[in-house]
């Protein structure tokens, strides 16, 4: 592997780890607000954001590099709604898709197809991380200051249980 990628992925480790970081920083907030589903839910995130950078990680080491870490930046930890959380998480989403847009860019320049390809499946996650995410975003406008719909929504998300993808 070119140190050009090996670096830009082991960026991308980084940012994976603080994805989980950030994402455990939204559980404690939810469970603070007593909304437990909403809290599973981002346990979910926790893990698949763990899973994301362990997998990156090991492709990195499959590739003869070698990973290496930076600090993790401490993420929020207080949000004044839900749907401001949510937006968060959108938002942040939407720079980890970028992040993932970058690194096949860098791919590409350094014309390592093996990266390109492995990278594709990160594309179709985001994808659908992006969409998840906006369909709560909308939820949570539409529910608005309606309590009976957050604690409806609230077990809805409840019901989330992470599935270890197949590498």
């Amino acid at each position: 592997m070119k140190k050009k990628m090996e670096k830009a992925f082991n960026k991308q480790v980084n940012a994976e780890l603080y994805s989980s970081y950030l994402y455990l920083s939204m559980e404690s907030y939810f469970q603070s607000v007593s909304l437990t589903g909403f809290a599973k839910w981002m346990r979910g995130q926790v893990q698949e954001e763990m899973f994301h950078g362990i997998k990156i990680y090991d492709y990195v080491h499959e590739r003869g590099g070698r990973a290496h870490f930076e600090a993790i930046q401490k993420p929020e930890a207080e949000w004044k709604s839900p749907l401001v959380a949510f937006e968060h998480i959108l938002a942040h989403e939407q720079k980890v898709t970028q992040l993932i847009n970058d690194l096949i860019d860098t791919a590409l320049e350094v014309r390592d197809h093996a990266a390109k390809a492995f990278l594709d499946w990160f594309i179709i996650e985001q994808v659908e991380e992006e969409a998840t995410v906006g369909e709560i975003v909308d939820r949570l406008r539409l529910i608005g200051d309606d309590s009976s719909g957050l604690f409806h929504l609230d077990s809805e998300l409840a019901k989330r249980v992470f599935a270890m993808p197949v590498k």
